[in-house]
């Protein structure tokens, strides 16, 4: 059978939309909830509890309830439920694009860093090899120049024992005279 509202069943039975509330809330008319959260009530159900208003009676007449306006609304409300869960579908697609839009431009800035970090590590490791050459450049000259200052000090040293020899041999004739000469003092003596 077909389910009305609080206002459409106030129209069927002739009474006050706030009392088919009260009825509700009392326990003395049941009803459901639709997924809308809307209390419905079942027409059969409010016959049994205050019986119908005839159809087509003066002013006041309600119009009769047919299957095809019953169908139509139905049929417009299931509309309107769909057309709330592609709502929310559409919702949630854009927080979770949102969310990935976030993540990806995340992962950019990180990509972004870790080009940096590379980039200054190959720095780091070109003047560290710059520096290593310089270094090796610096000790090979100072070894250069410690094998010259050796050479020269033999030189130097090669040169003194020249003179001291050349000295030795000018003096040998002179100390070989002068041992000569004590040699003949003592033997003058003795």
């Amino acid at each position: 059978m077909a389910k009305v509202g609080a206002q459409r069943a106030a129209e069927l039975t002739g009474r006050s939309k706030s009392t088919i509330q009260r009825a509700m809330s009392a326990g003395k008319l049941s009803f459901e909830v639709d997924r809308n959260g809307r209390r419905v009530i079942d027409v059969s159900e409010l016959d049994r509890a205050f019986g119908l208003l005839p159809q087509g009676v003066g002013a006041g007449a309600v119009p009769v309830i047919d299957d095809e306006r019953v169908e139509a609304e139905l049929k417009r409300a299931s509309d309107l439920l769909e057309m709330e869960r592609m709502k929310m579908r559409i919702k949630m697609l854009e927080e979770q694009l949102h969310m990935t839009q976030e993540q990806l431009d995340d992962a950019k800035n990180q990509r972004d860093n870790w080009q940096k970090q590379a980039q200054q590590v190959l720095l780091t490791s070109q003047y560290s090899q710059k520096q290593a050459e310089e270094l090796k450049a610096e000790l090979t000259e100072r070894d250069r120049r410690a094998k010259q200052r050796r050479q020269q000090e033999i030189e130097t040293r090669m040169k003194r024992l020249q003179g001291q020899n050349q000295n030795a041999a000018s003096s040998a004739p002179a100390a070989a005279e002068t041992a000569a000469g004590d040699k003949a003092a003592f033997d003058i003596q003795g």
